[in-house]
């Protein structure tokens, strides 16, 4: 049966819906509304791993080949810490511009029949006439908002500031580095996505924030002090900002955004219009983009569009609760970093790739590390860790609630 969808938002969720939607009946009636012109995307490159690649092969191959021959690959991870370097190989990661990747879905949807209309903002008092409308706006959606009481949105902000930048240097592994100061710590994290960028992710502790002058210095002036900062990781390379539209360096806190609800009426949610996971796991072009399997899959299936998408919306919040449960304990190791960064550099940078673990938190370092060791090499002590993690974390959150 042919559906009229309206998609308002134009990032990689509703550009891969539209797509999967059409692929599923051609009939369909869909518009993706984009508030911005076309090419003026925010952001630099985004991160994705082989699982999320094969995915996409298995929805629609054609896009898939050219995300795939659009992307740059690592396999190692790189820390470095008071001049001391440390590499590790894992698990193959991929990087691809932004831009990039909204031109081959925008190509792709298309050539598939979808309208793709840029420069065309969808108010929020009003919605379309279409049987199903998604909200795939982002994490300031004005859809939400506007039925922020419906949907049960909660919104906590992060402690520490962070800066989203480029750089003209090209990192063959995704980079750690940690810089001290007078004033703290700060530290970088940084992946390529092109044959001559990447992305470089600033963060620090308010008191170093402040400590620094970043919260008074203008993007030029904020600039140079942190590639100065950097030196040694950047190869002398310059980083390149994205000011807002008053001038002011675009400094935040991460929004842990969640919804008790992702459906209102014909109103879904989508992407980070309907949760968040901190960047430092690398996950939110991911997941956005399997909300869109997720909900194409739910509308092919039920025929009822409130079956479908309450459907949806379960077995996404049930898909979501390990990442999220990561994301909050990732954000946590960065929040805590004096915790970490006076152990043995072996030992830090083991536990940063550690700082998923929902046992961390409560076991002293020096010992967490020690058990880690033995637990490669113990059965037993690996299924004590992954049995007694879960249960601290949910203790400790339940007795956070209770308070």
């Amino acid at each position: 049966m042919s559906v009229k969808v309206v998609c308002v938002g134009g990032g990689p969720a509703g550009l891969y819906l539209s797509i999967l939607l059409k692929r599923q009946d051609p009939t369909h009636d869909i518009t993706v509304h984009e508030r911005d012109p076309e090419g003026s995307t925010y952001g630099w490159g985004v991160t994705y791993w082989r699982g999320l690649l094969d995915r996409l092969h298995a929805h629609d191959p054609e896009s898939a080949l050219a995300v795939d021959a659009a992307s740059v690959r690592w396999s190692d991870g790189t820390a470095q810490v008071r001049g001391l370097t440390t590499r590790h190989s894992g698990d193959q990661g991929f990087g691809i511009g932004r831009h990039r990747l909204l031109e081959i879905l925008a190509a792709r949807a298309r050539e598939m029949g979808v309208r793709v209309e840029h420069r065309s903002e969808i108010t929020p008092d009003r919605l379309p006439d279409a049987d199903l409308v998604v909200a795939a706006d982002g994490v300031r959606s004005a859809l939400r908002t506007r039925h922020a009481d419906a949907f049960g949105t909660e919104v906590r902000s992060g402690r520490n500031h962070y800066i989203w930048l480029g750089t003209t240097k090209v990192f063959d592994s995704f980079t750690f580095a940690f810089e001290e100061t007078p004033h703290g710590w700060i530290w970088c994290y940084g992946y390529g996505f092109g044959a001559d960028r990447s992305t470089c992710v600033v963060e620090c502790a308010p008191e170093t924030w402040t400590g620094l002058g970043l919260d008074r210095a203008g993007e030029e002036e904020g600039l140079e002090l942190l590639e100065k900062l950097f030196v040694d990781t950047l190869d002398g390379h310059r980083l390149i900002g994205r000011s807002s539209a008053d001038g002011a360096p675009q400094w935040l806190n991460f929004r842990t955004l969640t919804n008790r609800t992702w459906h209102h009426g014909n109103l879904v949610l989508l992407g980070d219009a309907a949760h968040t996971t901190h960047y430092s796991i690398g996950a939110g072009t991911t997941l956005a983009l399997e909300d869109a399997m997720a909900l194409a899959g739910a509308l092919r299936d039920r025929r009822d569009l409130p079956r479908a998408l309450a459907a949806y919306e379960r077995d996404r919040k049930q898909a979501l609760l390990p990442v999220q449960s990561a994301a909050r304990y990732s954000a946590q190791w960065y929040e805590n970093l004096p915790r970490y960064i006076g152990l043995p550099p072996e030992q830090m940078f083991a536990l940063l790739g550690q700082r998923h673990s929902p046992l961390l938190p409560h076991v002293p370092p020096h010992l967490y590390y020690r058990l880690d060791r033995a637990a490669g090499r113990l059965e037993t002590l690996r299924r004590l860790k992954r049995w007694l993690g879960p249960r601290i974390a949910r203790t400790v959150q339940g007795r956070s609630l209770g308070s």
